[in-house]
């Protein structure tokens, strides 16, 4: 067993226009921190979590190990402007303040730019799946016996989700998808 503290390699060099494509998109984040103290911005954090975490890393332990052996020109090209990359620490506290929403909705924004066209078409799958073993509770805090229902873009090319949406409980896939797609720019499509 692989213990979760155990860092990932640093991938290869980040192409530097999918590296600005992340920033900019991150940089749209409000900051949640108080400005005392910063050290690193907002966007350089979570784009070196982002790297880690599409490296293997699965816990901010390992996120903080990644950023501690990763080379500091590929730190420079994800926006940590430091000889040294946030720390363990200040990569959780970031994270703890995050609206997960706005962070979820970013990623999928990034993630549809690396998404490829197959014969001057994009290809994106669309499937429902029902989350096996898992349950919700209402507002009571009892548990209710559906298993929760999602809908998911996946873009097969990248391997990549590029986003998901809860079916509610009375209804069925048609209408999240057509909320799911309304987050994309299908223009031409």
């Amino acid at each position: 067993m692989t213990s979760s503290r155990t860092a990932p390699a640093c991938p290869q060099p980040v192409r530097e226009s999918s590296a600005s494509v992340l920033l900019e998109l991150l940089a749209t984040l409000p900051d949640p921190r108080s400005r005392r103290g910063i050290r690193h911005g907002l966007p350089g954090i979570l784009a070196v979590a982002v790297a880690a975490v599409l490296t293997g890393a699965k816990s901010f332990a390992a996120i903080g190990q990644w950023v501690a052996d990763a080379d500091p020109d590929l730190l420079a090209a994800l926006g940590s402007g430091r000889k040294r990359g946030p720390s363990e620490t200040a990569i959780r506290r970031a994270f703890a303040r995050l609206d997960a929403a706005s962070l979820d909705a970013i990623l999928a924004a990034w993630m549809w730019t690396r998404t490829h066209m197959v014969d001057q078409r994009r290809v994106i799958a669309i499937d429902g799946k029902t989350i096996r073993g898992a349950r919700t509770k209402d507002a009571t805090g009892a548990t209710i016996k559906a298993a929760p229902h999602l809908v998911a873009a996946y873009d097969h090319d990248s391997g990549t989700v590029l986003g998901q949406l809860a079916v509610t409980a009375k209804s069925n896939e048609i209408p999240a998808v057509r909320t799911l797609l309304a987050g994309f720019d299908l223009t031409d499509a």
